[in-house]
């Protein structure tokens, strides 16, 4: 029996579903659900998905027939007859992520005078660098907001969607819990310049200024080896010998970020406070090259602190040459996110204007689904999270592990959409899913979006922030050698970018505008365009 045989007689024909079920509210609804049986019971598809559960893999899966049709001879028809029956998915699903590295470590590399690796652009952190104006929640919680505009495309209309989730505003340094920080800092000698160890010393400096007599600090330092510089330690009435041990590193030899970590857990469980927020901050290049040098080797052996008394890892990176990898994966799996520092004034920014929204939690493992109408998308593309990407059936599945997310956040995801012709009605309906994070009680919210909204073009005539949240992920993706529908090329990109940025009066869009520009004169005003094909979503 022939390999195209068996695989006719070993594959289940699906059909499409006959109806789809929408019962979304608008967007920024307010449909909190709290979810008493959120355990790891089968996971059901979020409100506006297709009829019959989501399966695994993405596909939804559909009430269908047998496959026992007449069997053809011709082994590419079977082929052919297998691929027509398969339905297109219109579910889409991924863990949130507030990470910035990626644009900080590109905007630098861009300044040197280098193209970024393609490698190392997420454009989902490019849009996340950028403030957005949705609603907040008064509470614990998200907001859901979904809005759009035409987009255009040579083949065809194409719009963009945004999905805009956000929590509540962080709160004034006097109002947080009290913060137990243990500083884990890369001494090795790939940290040897202003610009890294150099760097490190003035925003741990800073850090130490800002922060509250009631909040405690540890420090710990690896090379090859890793120790404790510093045991924890409140800030009142020891900033001196705390700024005393920021100052006495001195770089050293190669580059142990395991033992790093390691030591760092160790140190954060025996100064561990009941109700602060207890944190492991790893600032370094990320350029491991001694001992472990895996994010899930490292992490697995601190897994059991991460657990149990619930401490996250912060990510900083610093430096031209910057393990962007290995840094966003060890956080990934350590419960936390990234950032990206090149100067004072981000170190400012990042230890000082958002230092809560960075070292408290509002929302664990959250994940967010966004179910498309059939009858109205043919197909639609989520611009970014490659790596975040969540099985639909493990949405609602609180075993499966989502994002940390802290006040004062908001999280977008870009989607590219093209509409059926002459298609009305209900878009999308996005929910967001996450647990509490002292109860673990699951909570959801819903927002959803119709064609009128997202009927308005883009450039000049929809939300100024809008626009900024296009120019950022049409930019990246650019970088990675992408050809989004409707994406101008880079000049006129800059152009708009530049526009904005007075429209706004923004300097983070000027600085958009500047690195959009810069990346055009290195790639020689370079335009790539092109769409995919199929329907449902496009890889």
């Amino acid at each position: 029996m022939g390999n195209g045989t068996r695989m006719y007689r070993g594959a289940a024909v699906l059909l499409l579903a006959g109806g789809v079920l929408l019962t979304g509210c608008s967007g920024g609804g307010t449909n909190d659900t709290s979810t008493a049986d959120s355990g790891k019971r089968a996971a059901r598809p979020a409100p506006g998905a297709t009829g019959g559960a989501a399966s695994t893999g993405g596909a939804a899966s559909t009430g269908g027939a047998a496959a026992d049709a007449a069997k053809p001879a011709d082994g590419a028809e079977k082929t052919d007859r297998l691929r027509e029956s398969a339905a297109p998915d219109y579910l889409s699903t991924f863990a949130l992520d507030v990470d910035t590295a990626s644009y900080g470590y590109v905007r630098r590399t861009l300044a040197d005078g280098r193209l970024p690796g393609p490698e190392t652009v997420r454009p989902e952190e490019f849009v996340n660098s950028f403030r957005q104006g949705y609603h907040r929640p008064d509470g614990n919680g998200f907001t859901v907001s979904v809005d759009g505009a035409r987009a255009g495309g040579a083949d065809g209309d194409w719009s963009l969607v945004r999905v805009g989730l956000a929590t509540k505003a962080a709160p004034s340094s006097g109002e947080r819990p009290p913060a137990a920080l243990t500083f884990v800092v890369d001494i090795s000698g790939s940290m040897a310049s202003s610009d890294r160890l150099g760097l490190v010393k003035t925003s741990l400096g800073i850090l130490t200024d800002e922060l509250r007599d009631d909040d405690s600090v540890s420090l710990v330092t690896f090379s090859d080896e890793a120790k404790t510089v510093l045991p924890m330690t409140r800030l009142k009435d020891h900033r001196g010998k705390i700024h005393d041990a920021v100052e006495s590193m001195e770089p050293a030899d190669s580059t142990n970020v395991g033992a790093g970590v390691r030591r760092g857990y160790e140190e954060a469980v025996d100064g561990h406070r009941k109700g602060a927020n207890n944190r492991v901050v790893l600032l370094s290049d990320a350029l491991a090259n001694t001992g472990d040098t895996d994010a899930d080797a490292i992490l697995e052996r601190v897994d059991s602190a991460r657990r149990e008394y619930g401490i996250t890892l912060f990510g900083v990176g610093v430096g031209s040459d910057y393990g962007d990898a290995l840094m966003e994966r060890l956080t990934n799996k350590g419960d936390g996110h990234t950032t990206y520092i090149a100067d004072e004034e981000q170190a400012r920014k990042v230890f000082v204007d958002q230092l809560p929204a960075h070292i408290e939690l509002t929302a664990r493992d959250a994940k967010a689904q966004v179910a498309f109408d059939p009858k109205t998308v043919e197909k639609f593309k989520l611009i970014g999270y490659e790596d975040r990407k969540v099985a639909d059936d493990d949405f609602r599945d609180d075993s499966v592990d989502g994002g940390e997310i802290g006040p004062g956040h908001t999280v977008t995801a870009l989607y590219a959409v093209r509409l059926r012709d002459g298609a009305s009605g209900h878009v999308a309906t996005a929910t967001v899913r996450w647990l509490d994070p002292k109860s673990r009680a699951a909570h959801e919210e819903t927002g959803s979006v119709e064609t009128g909204a997202i009927d308005g073009r883009l450039w000049g005539a929809s939300s100024t922030r809008l626009q900024v949240t296009a120019a950022a992920a049409y930019f990246a993706d650019n970088l990675r050698g992408g050809s989004l529908p409707g994406a101008p090329g880079l000049g006129e990109l800059a152009t708009r970018a530049d526009e904005l940025a007075r429209t706004t009066e923004d300097a983070s869009v000027a600085k958009l505008a500047t690195a959009i520009a810069e990346a055009d004169r290195l790639k020689g005003g370079r335009t790539d365009t092109g769409t995919g094909a199929g329907e449902g979503e496009m890889d």
